[in-house]
């Protein structure tokens, strides 16, 4: 295989033989698209993280948790959004 600086390609040749870490890539992708449609719909609202977490019942790290793509916290309050 002829070598490559690009990037992308590195890491697709490192991970298309593990199913496992292309679940994660994949699940990862999704978390920042969610991630980027929620902050996106806040701002667009008018809304702070503050104002968003009181209007679904949460606080406001949670939401600066979710705009981060930090979906290991209760998988139901994305459900809210």
């Amino acid at each position: 295989m002829a070598k490559t600086s690009d990037a992308i390609k590195i890491i697709d040749n490192k991970t298309s033989t593990d199913p496992e870490m292309e679940a994660m890539i994949a699940e990862a992708s999704i978390n920042a698209e969610v991630a980027q449609l929620i902050y996106e719909a806040r701002t667009k609202a008018g809304l702070t993280q503050k104002q968003l977490a009181e209007l679904v019942g949460t606080k406001q790290p949670v939401i600066a948790r979710l705009e981060d793509a930090d979906f290991d916290i209760l998988p139901p309050l994305n459900q809210r959004l």
